[in-house]
């Protein structure tokens, strides 16, 4: 592809694929000049390497942002099955219980992201205006995350203030 770059605008994980990782940062570099591109630099990345979480978090924050809330909540369903399927735990939060689970979602870089993904399908849930199923994952995220590393307290404190 050619792109090359002089200092990165987003540090990823270490563990992400250089070329996944160019085209990333060619995409960032891209969000508010030229969506389109960048939206197809987002998508190469994926297609690139599916299992790369980083093209998932990218893709549906650049979603996110341009208000594109059912794209968004599409590719954090896709996040959320491909993080199940890296980590050997069901891809449905409702399936998944802290006193339960042989698993510690803590532990690793994929138990990570699906925590804070699950976070964000709450609070595309919210934007939407769906505040009843952005608690529901907000009770589950709860179980599964009571120490609130993916910061999912703040998006909890969003959705009490909005059901008042």
């Amino acid at each position: 592809m050619g792109l090359t770059f002089i200092e990165e605008r987003v540090l990823f994980s270490p563990t992400i694929p250089a070329d996944v990782n160019q085209l990333l940062q060619a995409a960032v570099a891209e969000t508010l000049v030229n969506p389109s591109l960048a939206e197809s630099l987002f998508l190469q990345a994926q297609a690139l390497d599916y299992q790369c979480l980083q093209s998932y978090f990218a893709l549906y924050k650049f979603y996110f942002l341009k208000k594109r809330l059912l794209d968004a909540e599409r590719i954090v369903n896709a996040g959320l099955e491909e993080a199940a399927r890296q980590g050997g735990f069901p891809s449905d939060y409702r399936h998944l219980l802290q006193k339960q689970q042989p698993w510690n979602l803590y532990d690793n870089e994929t138990g990570l992201f699906y925590l804070y993904t699950l976070k964000a399908l709450a609070f595309i849930k919210l934007r939407q205006g769906l505040i009843q199923e952005a608690q529901l994952v907000l009770s589950h995220l709860t179980q599964l995350d009571p120490d609130d590393l993916s910061g999912a307290s703040v998006i909890m404190d969003l959705a009490a203030g909005m059901a008042e």
